[in-house]
């Protein structure tokens, strides 16, 4: 009795200690992405270095940017939780992210760093009437940048309850605070050169982390993946299961395997529709280093994807999914919890210390990821709506990137209220609503703009909105919403934003098997029902898209 009482005070005062420790070095993590902003708005002078970084990025340094943009807390913090809870389904996820590059280097990359300037929307615009197009565009960008920001900001709220041993949901949502404020100061003060820099360094410390957790796994089974599997497969309670598809996914009846399907193509196609990815091809000097600045990210992103199945298996194997998913129900906290019990277990300084290093680069991590979306959806407001909509393109550049700055704040602040009520979410399963609404919006209108000759106005205003429109109507309908128990989800969804007692009348958790469909048929329907022509435009858009000539 008398020992316990002593030791108490000296397991409060090491588990202070060890706070501090984090805490510190999460300060110095945000002090060198603020330095490196400073420094970059100093070298921001023209509307193109806000934009676009004075397309000064070497396709290796693109290519490590796009890494970084790209490796977000969906990746790190939510695939691994992925692996660790439902095992073989996780693949899905890192296996769809990885694929989805194809797509963007095949048939987007080359030809959009051709055709377009700062945004998306200078490339859909280029053959159809200004102002529809890119109010349509400018308002896809902003609705699919915010979700993407949900999952950003909902994997920092887990991270740092984690970092602090609380499970305090005012500690949540304070930290999505202060990470949206973080990412308007990134965005407002030094643009697209400092976001890019932040995306650099944060690439390489994500990329040395995950190595190091990695190598650390896999050396405790002695190199041995399947008996890693194995161990995992047996402490996860779910026993043979965890190692076979059907755990999450496509398991129990006709619509669980439509909602695998609808997940799959969301995966797979969401990318290319990506805003923040898509405006990375214009901070290159030309189409090749744009082509070239994708090989690397490609390479850099499989690597790193690989890195997280040993990570989330190993996760399930030495922490267990019982104490992964106390401390986070949507599994956000597996790598980090991995991290504290690789360096010693909690309350040990290894433990500590290397929970606190892996947690800073996922916080990196986090921060890079929100200033490029923010970037993104606040460039698309000032360039598109603002100043080529609401100005008819009569808006110095002075103007826009002021307007820019105005729009990253309200942006930021909306990101903010709506990652509070969705904290109990993971956040893969976030990103992926994310990429089904940039593919049922954006990639439609992208692929017809820049290969169907008659394509036109009425098309494009009509595949951005009808796609749009039918992937948040489908999320309204869906157990995100709803998560009352049904044949379909017998388990219920108690993180439903709305009610998790009322049931849902569509029962996909992923609206793509809908709206990318309709999104394509909305553009295709517009184009033939409208009379208008564009031959002579798009003849100057493909010489422009495969050559370069008269690129910027």
């Amino acid at each position: 009795m008398i020992r316990q009482t002593l030791a108490a005070p000296v397991l409060a005062a090491a588990e202070n200690e060890h706070r501090t420790f984090s805490l510190v070095l999460f300060a110095l993590f945000v002090a060198v992405t603020l330095y490196i902003t400073v420094w970059a708005s100093r070298q921001t002078r023209t509307a193109a270095d806000y934009y676009a970084g004075g397309r000064s990025f070497s396709a290796m340094q693109n290519g490590l940017a796009i890494g970084g943009d790209y490796m977000s807390a969906a990746s790190f913090l939510g695939i691994a939780g992925m692996f660790a809870l439902s095992g073989y389904d996780g693949f899905l996820y890192s296996i769809g992210f990885l694929v989805a590059w194809l797509v963007a280097l095949l048939l987007i990359a080359e030809l959009l760093r051709n055709s377009g300037r700062f945004t998306m929307a200078d490339v859909l615009a280029f053959r159809m009437r200004q102002r529809p197009v890119r109010a349509a565009a400018g308002i896809s960008t902003i609705v699919v940048s915010i979700f993407y920001l949900l999952a950003q900001m909902v994997g920092a709220g887990s991270l740092v309850t984690l970092l602090l041993g609380s499970q305090s949901e005012a500690t949540k949502i304070w930290t999505i605070v202060i990470v949206g404020a973080l990412m308007i100061f990134y965005v407002t003060v030094g643009g697209m050169k400092g976001t890019t820099w932040v995306q650099i360094v944060k690439a390489v410390l994500l990329m040395t982390g995950a190595f190091v957790m990695t190598v650390w796994v896999l050396s405790k089974y002695g190199f041995n993946l399947s008996s890693l599997l194995g161990d995992a497969a047996a402490k996860s309670g779910k026993g043979d299961a965890f190692l076979q598809p059907g755990l999450r996914y496509g398991a129990t009846d006709m619509w669980s395997k439509l909602d695998l399907l609808s997940l799959g193509l969301a995966l797979v196609l969401g990318t290319a529709g990506l805003p923040h990815i898509l405006i990375r091809f214009y901070t290159v000097p030309n189409s090749r280093a744009a082509r070239t600045s994708v090989n690397w990210a490609i390479g850099i992103i499989g690597a790193f994807y690989l890195m997280t199945l040993v990570i989330g298996f190993g996760a399930a194997a030495l922490v267990g999914g019982k104490a992964i998913a106390a401390q986070d129900k949507g599994g956000n906290t597996a790598a980090p919890q991995l991290a504290e019990t690789l360096g010693g277990g909690a309350g040990s300084t290894g433990g500590a210390v290397f929970l606190a290093i892996i947690a800073a680069v996922a916080f990196a991590t986090i921060l890079a990821v929100v200033a490029g979306l923010t970037l993104a959806s606040s460039s698309s407001f000032s360039h598109d709506i603002f100043a080529n909509v609401l100005r008819r393109g009569n808006a110095t550049e002075r103007d826009e990137v002021k307007m820019a700055k105005i729009a990253a704040l309200v942006i930021g602040a909306v990101a903010i209220v709506l990652s509070i009520f969705a904290r109990g979410m993971n956040v893969a399963f976030l990103v992926a609503l994310a990429f089904a609404i940039a593919a049922s919006a954006n990639l439609p209108t992208l692929l017809f703009s820049l290969f169907w000759k008659r394509f036109n106005t009425v098309g494009a205003v009509a595949g951005i909105y009808g796609g749009l429109i039918s992937a948040l109507g489908v999320v309204l309908l869906s157990p995100i919403c709803w998560g009352g128990k049904s044949s379909t989800l017998p388990a219920g969804n108690p993180t439903a934003l709305f009610s998790d007692t009322v049931v849902a009348m569509i029962p996909l958790q992923n609206p793509g098997l809908i709206s990318i469909p309709v999104g394509f048929l909305c553009a295709y329907l517009g184009t033939v029902l409208s009379k208008e022509r564009t031959d002579d435009k798009f003849a100057e858009l493909e010489v422009r898209a495969l050559t370069g000539t008269g690129a910027h």
